[in-house]
């Protein structure tokens, strides 16, 4: 089943979050890989072209179940590092496209 992941980001965490990205990034590869990754990726602070403030991130993807998806998410690099302030995790039904 497909599930929605959202972290917010902890005030003034863009230092941290640059830090922790590549593992961050390593570790969303190993899903892309088995295919099960439908769409990931930052949340602007605004809509500017030059916007370089992120307030978390969104995963949509394919786990076993709630449970397992939350666990994967809450053992995030941004997670474990202090990025995220918060997480959600709530089943994804996809009708488009």
């Amino acid at each position: 089943m497909l599930f929605m992941l959202l972290g917010r980001d902890r005030p003034d965490s863009l230092h941290r979050r640059a830090t922790v990205r590549p593992a961050h990034l390593a570790r969303i590869k190993t899903l892309a890989d088995a295919g099960r990754i439908i769409v990931a990726g930052p949340l602007p602070a605004s809509d500017r072209a030059d916007e370089t403030t992120v307030t978390g991130s969104l995963i949509i993807a394919e786990f076993e179940s709630q449970a397992a998806a939350r666990a994967w998410f809450e053992s995030d690099p941004y997670m474990m590092e202090g990025v995220f302030e918060s997480v959600t995790v709530e089943p994804f039904r996809q009708v488009l496209p």
